[in-house]
């Protein structure tokens, strides 16, 4: 069955609220001159309508791109150079000024900013960049492989200008839920045996938004309501529920969210799709065997988000003090260094 045929679009929502989706139909222009705005890029023009089938473009072409590259066989660094960049922001109306800045970088710098872009959500989320560990530790390799820096620019430039932010870079956690763009990468990067030792089958984005379509609605879904998924993959299921409570007027942060994985990368991936699509602050992501412990691993993820908080509060404390320490040292300095009042 073609994508087009399975897609739901959303219910519609007043303009004032929330910018038409880069998928919506629209009436033809009047004038030669409306048909692509001035703010329209060829990476936008060409972009498939369908989300998903764009998130499957995308997908496609950083394989491709990587092992015509000959980047290596850990498929943790593609995947965590698209993750990386699927945190940025680039609303549209700002134009594809972030874009193109990246797209100027050297591969030398690539890591750097990859590490800011995880940092920066540390900050706020630090249980959820923990569990998201293997898609960047890679960046903090001290002697990388200049070859696989140059795959990882390619990638990178692969991925910009098949439009990912066009997808991810939205200010409306609306409009960057409206697909799972790490699904078709980690699916598609795994070798097929991989796939079938590990029992690795993601749920399709379009059946999983029919099932939220069918088992959610405002009656069920009640504030506090706890969101469970045992085998979450990348969170196909959990982004398709989120929405559905967007398309009710809910808001997705009045709900407990909970997904384990047994699998560490696909847990991963769905620590980082937590962030991307606003879950909200009570969402955590585990890596348990569900089946193995009596409370499906629950009790084991809210242990690991509790001290990973702890542990940067820890941090902080400590990076406060010495940049406490420096001010009092540089001050101390200016004082000490100024000559003496003449009498």
């Amino acid at each position: 069955m073609p994508d087009d045929d399975i897609f739901l679009p959303r219910a519609a929502t007043p303009a004032a609220a929330r910018p038409a989706p880069s998928w919506a139909k629209k009436a033809p222009p009047k004038s030669k001159a409306a048909v692509r705005p001035a703010k329209t890029t060829w990476r936008k023009a060409f972009a498939p309508r369908n989300p998903h089938d764009h998130a499957h473009k995308i997908a496609g072409n950083v394989m491709d791109t990587w092992y015509q590259s000959h980047g290596g066989s850990s498929i943790d660094v593609p995947l965590g150079t698209v993750a990386a960049l699927a945190l940025l922001r680039q609303p549209p109306n700002t134009g594809t000024g972030l874009a193109d800045w990246i797209l100027g970088r050297q591969p030398h710098e690539l890591p750097q900013l990859f590490k800011e872009i995880y940092l920066g959500h540390w900050i706020k989320r630090p249980d959820l960049i923990d569990r998201a560990v293997r898609l960047h530790d890679w960046a903090w390799n001290p002697a990388p492989d200049p070859h696989q820096l140059r795959a990882v620019q390619a990638v990178t430039h692969r991925a910009l200008n098949q439009g990912l932010l066009d997808l991810t870079g939205h200010d409306d956690p609306y409009m960057r839920a409206e697909t799972d763009v790490l699904s078709p990468l980690l699916t598609g990067l795994r070798h097929k045996s991989d796939k079938k030792w590990r029992g690795e089958y993601h749920t399709p984005p379009g059946v999983s938004d029919l099932l939220a379509r069918m088992l959610v609605d405002k009656d069920f879904a009640q504030p506090d309501m706890a969101i469970r998924e045992p085998a979450v993959g990348s969170g196909t299921m959990l982004r398709s529920v989120a929405q559905r409570l967007r398309d009710l007027g809910l808001n997705s942060h009045d709900y407990l969210w909970y997904g384990n994985d047994i699998d560490a990368l696909a847990a991963a991936c769905a620590a980082v799709n937590t962030i991307i699509w606003d879950l909200g602050p009570r969402a955590y992501i585990g890596c348990a065997d569900s089946l193995a412990l009596e409370d499906g691993g629950y009790a084991k993820t809210l242990t690991e988000a509790k001290d990973s908080f702890e542990q940067r509060d820890r941090y902080m404390d400590t990076a406060s003090t010495i940049a406490a320490d420096r001010r009092a040292f540089r001050l101390l300095d200016e004082l000490t260094s100024k000559e003496p009042a003449s009498a």
